[in-house]
């Protein structure tokens, strides 16, 4: 594996420890997609380092447990500012 992917792959980890970000927030801010920064995090992190990529791990599955319930209130916020405008 080369030098830069191993880098990318430990900071992209730490990223989403420090900020308890999401793959979305991580690959926007990396300018990566969403599959660089799952592939990195789940495959290339644990060759690398085992330890850091189950923390990063753990936030993952946080995250994933609880999108259900971030896209429910972003509709709902989508909606009653809609409804604000008078939109329909």
């Amino acid at each position: 594996m080369k030098d830069y992917i191993e880098e990318r792959a430990i900071g992209i980890a730490n990223y989403i420890i420090e900020n308890n970000a999401t793959v979305r927030q991580t690959a926007k801010q990396f300018g990566i997609s969403k599959s660089t920064v799952h592939k990195d995090v789940t495959e290339r992190l644990m060759q690398i380092n085992p330890t850091l990529a189950k923390e990063a791990r753990k936030v993952l599955d946080v995250n994933k447990s609880e999108r259900h319930i971030r896209g429910g209130l972003a509709t709902k916020e989508k909606y009653l500012h809609q409804h604000e405008l008078g939109i329909q």
